[in-house]
């Protein structure tokens, strides 16, 4: 401490606040990008979603009357015929109330015979003159009451013996059997579901598609042959036409539910095929790499390249739909531009930026790693 001592007070000072200064800032580093200059192009191409075979009508059978089933006679995946028996129900009880209904019948109509004959005869009575007009008119009422009870009780009768027919399920048409929903010994409330029938008839290909895509779907409904299906593996594309587009989206998927039709053409129920739709051809349009594309503050923007600075600026831009791996955009660029496509996070307003350049492979690497194959590709003429 003693020679520091002896040092002039200015230069002590000096040295004292060179101290205290805080070490400079690192230089700001020079990054490698990639670019691209921007061109006019046409944009088009398709869109495929995976979609389901299904049959333009399913539905769901169930008994109409509640009871104990007590077999089941179609599975999974049988063919039935109209009017064939799926199911059936213990019809005990149905049974117990047709004949009461039956016997309700038998009574009202001795009633309604007893009450004809006994209108002949006071009608008779009346003609010879032993009774007044009042007492044959309430004959006649009578009469007319025992014929209204006779015709309700064949009415309930005919309802008792259709509940009693209901206790065998049949099958409405012609179709397949799609799923069970309820096996033999289960007691079931009038209409629960016991079995799924897909109807034999037109068939419709079943997908569902982003919100993004909705509008060009309903665009398409009811243009014959607008949209193709290619079944997985073998098979040729089948011409389908958009029938449906569902109002609302998927509460859980947050898709729209798309039904095209496809006729009657040979593929099975429940067979996984693609839905092709070809999308509109668009001139004038600038391209992008899906990597060259970022969100700043909530907007999508790119970084554009001063070839003759060779810094970046920020560049806002609307985005108008996708292609494949590439991104449309609508506004905010020109073509001749050039667009920073790769290392876009890592950039800042105005940095001073590079070229990329990709490194060249070393001579005679191949050759030394790979002999062999290098004399072989050697052409004749050299050997």
């Amino acid at each position: 401490m003693k020679p520091l001592l002896r040092l002039p007070i200015p230069l002590m000072a000096a040295i004292a606040l060179a101290a205290c200064n805080p070490p400079p800032a690192p230089s700001e580093p020079v990054r490698s990008v990639r670019t691209m200059t921007l061109g006019s192009e046409s944009a088009g191409g398709v869109h495929e979603y995976a979609a389901e075979i299904r049959a333009r009508t399913e539905s769901r059978l169930g008994f109409r009357v509640g009871g104990k089933m007590l077999s089941r006679a179609a599975e999974v995946g049988q063919r039935v015929r109209a009017g064939q028996e799926l199911a059936r129900l213990d019809a005990t009880d149905l049974r117990l109330g047709q004949e009461s209904a039956q016997a309700g019948v038998r009574a009202a109509q001795s009633a309604h015979d007893l009450a004809k004959a006994d209108f002949r005869r006071f009608n008779d009575l009346r003609d010879q003159g032993f009774i007044s007009a009042a007492e044959l008119e309430r004959r006649a009422s009578a009469l007319e009451a025992q014929a209204a009870q006779l015709e309700q009780a064949r009415a309930q009768a005919g309802v008792q013996g259709n509940q009693a027919a209901y206790a065998v399920l049949a099958a409405t048409a012609a179709g397949v059997v799609t799923a069970v929903e309820a096996e033999p010994g289960a007691v079931l409330a009038a209409g629960t579901p016991v079995l799924r029938l897909a109807h034999d008839g037109p068939r419709d290909a079943v997908f569902a598609v982003p919100e993004g895509g909705v509008e060009a779907m309903r665009a398409l409904l009811g243009r014959t042959g607008a949209i193709k299906v290619r079944p997985w593996g073998a098979g040729a594309a089948v011409a389908a036409t958009v029938r449906e587009v569902a109002a609302a989206a998927d509460p859980v998927t947050r898709t729209f539910q798309v039904k095209a039709d496809i006729g009657r053409a040979a593929l099975d129920l429940g067979q996984t095929v693609t839905a092709v739709v070809e999308l509109p051809r668009r001139d004038g349009v600038v391209r992008l790499p899906l990597a060259a594309v970022m969100q700043q503050q909530g907007r999508s923007a790119v970084w554009l390249l001063d070839r003759a600075a060779l810094t970046v600026q920020l560049q806002p831009v609307e985005v108008g739909g996708a292609d494949g791996n590439s991104i449309i955009i609508s506004a905010g660029l020109t073509p001749g531009q050039t667009v920073v496509t790769a290392g876009v996070h890592t950039l800042t307003p105005g940095q001073k930026v590079r070229l990329y350049q990709a490194p060249a492979a070393p001579q005679g690497a191949a050759s030394a790693v790979f002999p062999a194959a290098a004399s072989a590709a050697l052409p004749s003429t050299n050997r």
